[in-house]
């Protein structure tokens, strides 16, 4: 029963159960490696300027983002987030696998992983299970967190770059520590109905801290 037990929300939400990596890896699943899951189901993803939060610098690529000093005068369409420092990618998917990397070396908070289409891109809200994003963060340099719903992840080494792997129709989403070629961290029993987008936030700028952007790596193959 504690395999499979679901985490409930303060809002009742219980579509989602939530496992740390060491009972994904040892017990529900086998292992897949990170290797495994990039050669088979990497993709190219590039960020969305028309979803950018009017505070984030995005390179002209598409492939690197970070908070800027000023706020830039955007139209607000409808797609854009408003209120929290984050993007979109182009690239939306509605069934099958993906994978892909951002390096997040030099910074002290980020926030990773993916969100549904219908998120509230208007009002304030941290990236929550019940609020439809499936993320990991660091938070303060150090502290490590599932999503916004106060799982703390024990780490035995800090990631320089993260690996995203899901697979809609399991409903699983998986975090790779890329170099160590270690699962961080898996969100089991999703229940998916919309599209996913990938999901970044490089957060703020504090006086030159947390100043390196999130870089999307290139497609290896």
């Amino acid at each position: 029963v504690w395999m499979c037990s679901l985490i409930q929300s303060p809002y009742h939400v219980d579509t989602t159960s939530v496992k740390p990596a060491s009972l994904i890896t040892g017990i529900l699943i086998f292992p897949i490696s990170v290797l495994t899951v990039k050669r088979q189901y990497e993709v190219d993803v590039t960020l969305d300027p028309d979803t950018a939060n009017a505070w984030l610098i995005l390179s002209d690529d598409g492939k690197q983002v970070k908070h800027g000093d000023v706020r830039k005068n955007l139209p607000d369409n409808p797609k854009r987030l408003n209120c929290w420092f984050d993007v979109l990618a182009k690239q939306s998917f509605s069934s099958g696998r993906f994978y892909y990397e951002v390096q997040v070396k030099g910074k002290t908070y980020w926030w990773l992983g993916v969100a549904r289409e219908s998120i509230n891109r208007k009002e304030i809200t941290l990236p929550s299970l019940q609020d439809g994003y499936w993320t990991i963060c660091l938070i303060d340099g150090d502290s490590y967190y599932a999503g916004a719903d106060s799982d703390v992840l024990s780490l035995k080494s800090r990631p320089q770059k993260v690996g995203v792997f899901v697979d809609y129709e399991e409903g699983l989403v998986s975090f790779y520590d890329v170099d160590a070629e270690a699962l961080i961290y898996s969100f089991t029993g999703c229940s998916f109905t919309e599209k996913l987008y990938p999901y970044f936030s490089p957060f703020v700028t504090f006086h030159g801290i947390n100043s390196a952007p999130l870089i999307i790596s290139p497609v290896s193959h």
